[in-house]
Order: C-alpha cells, then structure tokens, then sequence
C-alpha cells in the first residue's frame, strides 16, 4: 500500500506528460488525502484541465498513464466539471493539489 506522499512522488515524477495532456491541476482527495488509506483503498484523483483541453483523447490518454502509474491500486478519476453538485463542495474541501513542472 503506498503513502500519501508516496502517490504525490509519482505524480510529480509524470508532470510533464500529465501537463502535455493539457492538465492544469491535479490532485488527491478521499481516503488518501484524509490519510486513511487501507490495502483495498483506490486512489482518487481530481483533475482540471486547461481551457480547450478538456477532450476524450487527453482524458483517456491521462487515465492510461495513471493507471499505469498505479497498476497495483485502482483508480478513480474525475474532473472539475464533472463534480456532482452533492458532494463536489466535499471533495473541493480535501482535495490536496500536487505541483507539477511544466
């Protein structure tokens, strides 16, 4: 099972080639961000994407990376605008962004 910090290392580690996806921000929220991750706990990542970026070939060419990032772990990713308005305040709230280079 990996640390919190352990899923923000990988994720600077691939910045480039998130930022190449058109990815402006992106970050950890739910159980690892709260620090309660167990063995089973999938990894949930909130991403935002540059104006105009936002397509189905860079979304599903981000999912592949991250899933291959985390081949181990299963995925949940979701983007800003497709936050449901019920819990989208919640994850806004814990969402911890990780800083990758351009």
């Amino acid at each position: 099972m990996k640390s919190k910090e352990q899923v923000k290392d990988l994720i600077r580690q691939k910045g480039i080639q998130i930022r190449g996806f058109g990815v402006s921000k992106i970050g950890v929220f739910g159980s690892y961000s709260r620090n309660e991750q167990k063995e089973n706990s999938d990894i949930d990542i909130l991403i935002d994407f540059n104006p105009g970026s936002e397509t189905f070939d860079n979304y599903m060419n981000l999912c592949d990376l991250l899933e291959e990032m985390f081949e181990d772990s299963e995925i949940d990713i979701v983007t800003s605008n497709g936050l449901s308005p019920i819990i989208g305040p919640k994850i806004l709230k814990e969402v911890e962004y990780v800083e990758i280079d351009d």
